[in-house]
Order: C-alpha cells, then sequence, then structure tokens
C-alpha cells in the first residue's frame, strides 16, 4: 500500500522536477532563441521568478548564464541550492515574493514558464508581479511569460495524467479540475502526485487556486502595465519560427514581452 499523505507538493521539489524534466532542454533552447531574436544585445543575465526546484536555473546556469532564480517555497529554494552546489554552478538564489521583489541589478531576460504566474489569483497580484518583472528588466529586456490560456469551449472539468522517470524513480503526476468558476475567474486543481522508488511508494496531495484567463483579459492585463510591449505568442511547441496570433483558440500561451526602452 503506497504511503498517503496531504502536503504541499512543492515542498517535494525532486519529484516534482522530474515529472517536467523532460521539457527543460526545450524551454531552455527556447529562452536562448527568444532572447537573440527580440533583444537587440547579448543577453547574458537571467532571472526566473516562482523558479521552484530550479530546473531551468540549473540549466542555464551550466550554459554559461549568469542566473538569478526566487521562490516562495522555501524547500524548494534550499533544494535548489543544493543541486547547484552538487554540480559546482552558480547562480543566485533565494526566498521571494513573485508580486514585491525586484532585481538590484538589471536583467537581461526572465522566463516563467508553466503556469506559475497564474498562482497571483487577483488582477492587482498580477499586475504587480509584471510591474516589478519590468524594474528589474534592461531598457529593451523581455520576459518569457507561459501558461494556460481558457478558450470559450474549454473543457471545465479537464483530467490530465503523465509518468516521467529518472533511474530507479518513477513519478505519476494527475491534475483534476475541482471548481471553476468563470465569473470569479478562479479555479481550484488538485495536484496528486504518486512516486515509486524501490521499495518507497509515496502519494501525495494538495489543491491550488490558479486565477483564469481567455485571451482578451490577459490582453487587458498587459495594457494596465505600460512599460511592457507584447511582441509575438507562441505555444508549447516553443517553435520560433512560428509565432501565433493571440486569440480564442489558444490553449496554451507563450507571451513574449519587451520593456519599453
Amino acid at each position: 500500500m503506497p504511503n498517503s499523505r496531504r502536503a504541499n507538493c512543492y515542498d517535494y521539489p525532486q519529484y516534482w522536477d522530474l515529472a517536467f524534466r523532460s521539457e527543460t532542454k526545450l524551454e531552455a533552447d527556447f529562452i536562448e532563441a527568444a532572447s537573440a531574436k527580440y533583444c537587440n544585445f547579448k543577453a547574458s543575465r537571467l532571472m526566473e521568478p516562482g523558479c521552484g526546484g530550479g530546473r531551468l536555473v540549473v540549466e542555464m546556469a551550466a550554459r554559461a548564464y549568469s542566473v538569478l532564480g526566487y521562490d516562495l517555497s522555501e524547500p524548494s529554494v534550499r533544494y535548489l541550492e543544493k543541486r547547484l552546489a552538487r554540480r559546482k554552478l552558480r547562480a543566485d538564489v533565494l526566498t521571494a515574493d513573485m508580486t514585491t521583489f525586484v532585481a538590484k541589478k538589471p536583467m537581461d531576460a526572465a522566463f516563467c514558464t508553466f503556469n506559475t504566474f497564474r498562482h497571483l489569483t487577483t488582477e492587482d497580484a498580477a499586475r504587480q508581479h509584471l510591474e516589478c518583472v519590468a524594474k528589474s528588466l534592461r531598457p529593451g529586456g523581455i520576459y518569457i511569460l507561459g501558461f494556460h490560456l481558457l478558450p470559450p469551449d474549454a473543457d471545465e472539468e479537464c483530467i490530465e495524467r503523465w509518468s516521467a522517470k529518472h533511474g530507479k524513480t518513477k513519478v505519476t503526476i494527475t491534475l483534476r479540475v475541482l471548481n471553476f468558476d468563470r465569473q470569479t475567474r478562479l479555479e481550484m486543481i488538485r495536484f496528486s502526485l504518486r512516486v515509486r522508488s524501490g521499495q518507497r511508494d509515496l502519494k501525495l496531495k494538495s489543491d491550488y487556486q490558479y486565477r483564469i484567463y481567455t485571451a482578451a483579459q490577459f490582453h487587458r492585463l498587459l495594457v494596465s502595465v505600460p512599460q511592457f510591449e507584447l511582441c509575438d505568442v507562441y505555444d508549447f511547441w516553443y517553435d520560433i519560427e512560428d509565432p501565433l496570433q493571440l486569440s480564442n483558440q489558444l490553449g496554451d500561451a507563450v507571451f513574449i514581452l519587451r520593456k519599453i526602452a
């Protein structure tokens, strides 16, 4: 029988990052390609808000970038520090809030690729975060922001499940929508994480509230943050040669926002 517990899945970053491990190279390649395409300077200083266990911080540090990562989860930050030390890599890592943190030195580019932004459940919090990132970037710097949009015909009772394996450890993650309200623009998502590693069989379960965005709603938010211009939109295929139109047909979106010089 698996050992089942209610816990914050983000307190187990080693398993959380394993679940998304296969996306790391694709995302990192896109960060490099987008920086080369949309910055008129060589981007060497990078920042990741809500970095979690830091799979992208580690990857970009290994590619010789100067990287700053921050997250509210202290277990995630401690885990990332150990990962960097184990691989003899350097990065600035700290515990901080996405709605208040501003980098002391201007960054060339920032990235937040997979729905972390939607943890900011009010319009004010989302706006404050964008304003803080804009203050952290040098003029002409970009913010690569990825999350799921809500098409008008979206299934409100969506369930996603996938598995990932590394060595003897297998992780299966299930995402289930528990509550969904278009008027309040909030949904409750249950994250179930099952870990099998040797004799260990662990089940973790957490419920998180996410803010809902249609294409029009996010566009309105952007208009309220005049420090940024929208350069292009992509999807989670991360094809730098195939920018898309911001429309109701988009279910997953990666926005390239550039700080106006």
